[in-house]
C-alpha cells in the first residue's frame, strides 16, 4: 500500500514540474483557456486532479487543493481563501461583488476585472469544498468507515459525519439568494455567479447531503445491530468462564416455553387447495356440488312454517313532547304576540327555567332550524357575540334574539 502511495505521489510531483509554467499562469490568471494547453496535456492535468472546468464552456481552473499548497508555498496572502464557516465565504462574496460593482460605476474596468476574478475563483472554490466535503463523505460510507478497526470506533466516526453533515447543512442555511440577488442587481456576471450558479450547486449539496444522512442513519442501526449481538456473546462467553459447570435446564418439561426459544416456525404449513392442478378438478367439482347440495338443505329445514296472518286496528300511539321543547314553543308564541325582538337569555331568566344557558341556546336553534321552510320565513333568529381573540374566524356566541322578519 505505501509503495503505491509513494509511486503515485511521485507521479504526481513530476506532472507538477513538467507542467509548472501551465500551472503557474492558471495561478496567477485564476484560469486557463484551452488553447493555451495541447489536448494531450490538459487531459493529464484533469485526470491527475490538477485543473478542472467548473462548468460547461468554462476556461480550466486550478484545483483547491493545488491552489492552496501554492498559497503556502509562496507566501501569497492575495488570493488565500479562509474557510473559516459558510458566514465568513458569504460575506467574501458580498464583498468583492461590491468592489466590482463599484469598480464599473467608476468606470476602471481593469479592477472590475479583477474583482470579479476573484469573486470567480471564491464561488468555484466554494462549490468545489461542498462537492469535495461530500464526496470524502461518500468514500468513508461506501467504504463502511473502514479506516478504523473497532466497532466502537466506526459508531463514533459514524457520529462525527452526521454532526459534519449537519453543519454542512446549517451553513447551507445561511445562504439567502434573494439578498445574493439584491446585491448582484441587474450586472450580468454577478447574477451568473452568485446566484445561478450558487444556486445551482447548494441545491445539488441539499439533495446528496439529504441521502448521505440518510445512508448514514442505516449504517449506524447496523453498526448497532451487531454491536448489540456482540454484546450478547459476549456476556454469554463471559457467563460460561465464570460457570464451566452450566448446564441449560429442560425447556421442553416446562409447562410454558419461555419466549426467547419459542421462534421455531410450525412444522406443517397451512393447507390450500390448488385450484389449478387438472388432476384434482373432478374431485374439486364433486366436493363443491356437495357443499351447494348441503347449503339448500339447510336451507330448506330452517324456514319456519307460516302461521295465520289477522289484521287488526292500529294501536292508537301520541308522541310526547319534552318540557324542554314545549318552552321554545311558548318563546316563539311570545316573540309573535309581542311583536319585539326577545333574546332567548333575557326569556330563560324571566321564566325561570331549570336548564343552563347553553342547553337552551341549543334546543332554540334546533326548534328553529325544525321549523317548515315557509314558516322559518316569518323569523329571523340573530346571534349576539364577538370575534374570538385569538384565533380569526371563529365567532362565539353569547346570546340568541328572535324577531319577526320583515
Amino acid at each position: 500500500m505505501s509503495g503505491n502511495l509513494h509511486h503515485a505521489g511521485v507521479r504526481f510531483l513530476r506532472q507538477l514540474g513538467r507542467h509548472a509554467e501551465p500551472i503557474m499562469d492558471a495561478y496567477l490568471a485564476g484560469s486557463i483557456s484551452d488553447e493555451a494547453l495541447e489536448p494531450g496535456v490538459q487531459d493529464r492535468l484533469v485526470k491527475d486532479g490538477v485543473l478542472y472546468r467548473p462548468e460547461p464552456g468554462a476556461d480550466l481552473h486550478l484545483r483547491r487543493t493545488v491552489r492552496a499548497l501554492l498559497e503556502e508555498a509562496l507566501k501569497d496572502d492575495r488570493n488565500r481563501q479562509i474557510d473559516a464557516n459558510t458566514g465568513t465565504t458569504l460575506a467574501t462574496f458580498k464583498t468583492l461583488a461590491a468592489h466590482y460593482t463599484e469598480a464599473r460605476h467608476q468606470g476602471d474596468y481593469a479592477a472590475a476585472d479583477a474583482y470579479l476574478a476573484d469573486l470567480r475563483e471564491h464561488v468555484y472554490s466554494f462549490c468545489e469544498g461542498l462537492t469535495h466535503s461530500i464526496r470524502m463523505l461518500w468514500s468513508r460510507i461506501n467504504n463502511e468507515f473502514g479506516y478504523v478497526g473497532s466497532l466502537n470506533a466506526k459508531i463514533r466516526e459514524n457520529e462525527l459525519a452526521q454532526s459534519q453533515v449537519s453543519e454542512l447543512l446549517a451553513g447551507l442555511e445561511l445562504v439567502d439568494f434573494q439578498h445574493l440577488a439584491d446585491t448582484a442587481g441587474d450586472l450580468r456576471e454577478l447574477r451568473r455567479l452568485l446566484v445561478t450558479r450558487l444556486q445551482r450547486s447548494v441545491s445539488d449539496a441539499y439533495l446528496e447531503l439529504g441521502v448521505v444522512q440518510a445512508r448514514l442513519l442505516d449504517l449506524l442501526g447496523r453498526f448497532r445491530k451487531i454491536q448489540g449481538r456482540t454484546r450478547l456473546l459476549r456476556g454469554w462467553s463471559l457467563h460460561i468462564d465464570q460457570h464451566p459447570d452450566y448446564q441449560p435446564g429442560q425447556h421442553t418439561a416446562l409447562p410454558q416455553m419461555p419466549q426467547l426459544l419459542n421462534l421455531a416456525e410450525a412444522l406443517l404449513a397451512p393447507a390450500a387447495v390448488d385450484i389449478h392442478d387438472s388432476v384434482l378438478e373432478a374431485e374439486l367439482l364433486a366436493l363443491a356440488s356437495q357443499v351447494r347440495a348441503q347449503r339448500a338443505e339447510r336451507a330448506v329445514m330452517a324456514l319456519p312454517e307460516a302461521g295465520e296472518l289477522l289484521l287488526g286496528e292500529v294501536e292508537s300511539f301520541e308522541v310526547q313532547s319534552s318540557a324542554i321543547q314545549d318552552a321554545v314553543q311558548d318563546y316563539f308564541c311570545q316573540v309573535i304576540e309581542s311583536g319585539q325582538q326577545l333574546s332567548a337569555l333575557t326569556w330563560r331568566a324571566e321564566q325561570r327555567l331549570p336548564w343552563d344557558e347553553e342547553t337552551w341556546l341549543y334546543q332554540v336553534i334546533g326548534g328553529y332550524e325544525a321549523l317548515p321552510d315557509e314558516q322559518k320565513d316569518y323569523f329571523e333568529l340573530l346571534p349576539e357575540g364577538e370575534d374570538h381573540p385569538v384565533f380569526s374566524g371563529n365567532f362565539i356566541v353569547r346570546d340568541l334574539a328572535l324577531c319577526l322578519s320583515l
